[in-house]
């Protein structure tokens, strides 16, 4: 990794001291037939961070994503990006805004190509109109161009160029998460909400993910981070919030979090 953990730190706690958070949940709650999966939580994603969301299974982790990604709207409370209320918009419209988010269980099309599947994460497409495809043919076949390269590039830097012609099923879990990673940077998000990427990984290619997410990371992409892997989130993120029973239980740098005697009771406890 091309900058230490500590040097990473202080630089987003500079930027996150100054700055409005680019993203910023308020007073958020999801009630499933009167069961609250999620009760009245707040949460400041600030530019330039990577930020871990823990918590033991049912702690309401996936839930608070699905939120923040806009498939599941929320009961009550609000969200904004970059300042906007996106609080009632749709997964579809909050990735054009900026916002991206990746599956713990990838979700690729399985007959196609890894770099047919990185294509369909293209955004703006003037061949996808048929009016524009018809009247403005070279426009369209610049566009192609353009998303043929931009998608070769992540194929590379997500070490997947030596398979973008073979069908996606025969992927690893590990090479899916970065197929994924790779079809959702086609839309140049700001924010990617990335749910459990070490899970199913083996070490080698866990080592290789955890670099790629520094590196984007370094570029400019602020990440969000839900990982059951301490060892992980201790080395990415500056800050992690601990959720448990629909509630956050607890907040702050990671080697203070996991000391505290609720978050042992609570987190660690569970997994031991």
């Amino acid at each position: 990794m091309t900058q230490t953990m500590e040097g990473r730190q202080s630089a987003q706690d500079a930027r996150s001291s100054d700055e409005e958070p680019i993203l910023k949940a308020r007073s958020l709650s999801r009630s499933f037939q009167g069961f609250k999966a999620v009760d009245d939580l707040s949460l400041d994603l600030h530019e330039g961070e990577i930020m871990g969301l823990i918590g033991p299974n049912g702690a309401g982790k996936t839930t608070m994503f699905n939120m923040l990604a806009g498939s599941l709207l929320p009961t009550s409370g609000t969200i904004h990006l970059k300042g906007q209320d996106i609080s009632r918009e749709g997964a579809e419209k909050r990735l054009r805004r900026g916002l991206g988010r990746t599956f713990q269980i990838p979700r690729p099309f399985p007959e196609m190509t890894v770099l047919e599947n990185v294509l369909c994460g293209a955004q703006g497409q003037s061949g996808e109109k048929a009016i524009s495809a018809f009247f403005r043919p070279a426009r369209s076949r610049r566009d192609e161009a353009l998303a043929l390269e931009k998608a070769r590039h992540l194929t590379d830097f997500l070490m997947l160029s030596h398979l973008e012609n073979e069908k996606a099923r025969v992927l690893s879990g590990g090479q899916r998460k970065l197929l994924e990673l790779a079809r959702i940077l086609m839309a140049d998000p700001k924010v990617i909400l990335l749910d459990e990427p070490a899970a199913g990984v083996n070490p080698t290619l866990l080592q290789d993910i955890m670099a790629r997410i520094v590196t984007l990371n370094e570029q400019g992409v602020t990440i969000l981070l839900i990982e059951h892997n301490m060892d992980m989130v201790a080395r990415l993120c500056s800050r992690v919030m601990v959720m448990a029973l629909g509630q956050k239980l607890a907040e702050g740098a990671p080697d203070v979090v996991i000391r505290d005697p609720e978050v042992v009771r609570a987190y660690l406890g569970d997994a031991a």
